[in-house]
């Protein structure tokens, strides 16, 4: 289905499952909702699982503006359109930074966020030298392609999307890198592309934001929070550390054997973090 904002983009979004309503945010930004199992999973638990892609992205809109302030009101457009007063929030990489915006703006419509294999509050810079020396270790044998791919000025879509499975194959623990890259292709599938202006402009905001102001404004949230880091995430798990410390109301679930997309390689352990309470 599609649900139209208030300034007339269209955003794809769905509804799964009955009972206590979680709203799903993907990672990014530019990219799109790839939770089918995560659905699967939360549902199974007695939730009512709503997904959607985000403004420009996916099966969504292809349009602007880009902001963080415009992605958490699309969000609440999502949780208007379902008629829901209070939801748990789930989101990842990007998207849980995403959902802790949403939760900073609009505490009283959320009764729990869960923050799964997010970056933290701080600079990029505290993070990402070390995560693109992993990043390339774990492409392996594959790096030389990756870098061709990536030195390309255009590519065509047939590139983008070899060099993105290549990248995101990295996101998957342990030494057997055919199953990275199968489980890469299923996320690549199907294929929408990835929306770089709206990568860039987010980006660009968020590393403007002051982990100061960040770290006083979570220190005021009431809403239990839990965060679910895969133990061989090749983002730095340490970069989270100082969000988990802002919060009053926190937990913190390492998965052991699982990387950056943790629901794909420990889904019961996943699943028991996050499942409705």
């Amino acid at each position: 289905m599609t649900l139209t904002t208030e300034d007339g983009v269209k955003l794809w979004a769905e509804r799964t499952g009955e009972g206590d309503p979680v709203i799903l945010c993907h990672g990014g930004p530019g990219l799109w909702d790839t939770f089918d199992d995560v659905a699967r999973l939360l549902a199974d638990r007695g939730a009512a699982v709503h997904r959607w892609d985000q403004r420009g992205c996916g099966r969504s809109e292809r349009r602007g503006p880009y902001s963080v302030a415009r992605s958490v009101a699309d969000l609440d457009a999502v949780r208007k359109h379902f008629g829901l007063e209070t939801v748990t929030l789930l989101g990842h990489s990007w998207g849980a930074r995403l959902a802790l915006h949403y939760a900073l703006a609009h505490p009283a419509r959320v009764t729990r966020l869960v923050y799964v294999s997010g970056t933290g509050i701080g600079p990029d810079s505290g993070w990402y030298p070390e995560f693109v020396g992993n990043l390339r270790a774990a492409i392996g044998d594959r790096l030389p392609r990756w870098e061709e791919l990536k030195a390309l000025e255009r590519r065509t879509e047939a590139e983008e999307r070899e060099m993105c499975v290549l990248q995101w194959s990295a996101d998957f623990a342990g030494p057997d890198r055919e199953r990275a890259q199968r489980l890469a292709e299923r996320m690549a599938t199907p294929w929408y592309g990835v929306n770089h202006e709206c990568n860039a402009e987010i980006n660009a905001e968020t590393r403007t934001m002051s982990e100061h102001q960040l770290h006083a404004a979570c220190g005021g949230l009431r809403m239990p929070v839990v965060i679910v880091d895969g133990e061989q995430d090749i983002r730095p798990r340490d970069a989270v550390d100082s969000l988990a410390q802002a919060l009053p109301d926190v937990s913190r679930v390492t998965l052991a054997g699982a990387g950056h997309m943790p629901w794909a390689e420990s889904p019961a352990e996943f699943a028991a973090a996050v499942a409705p309470r």
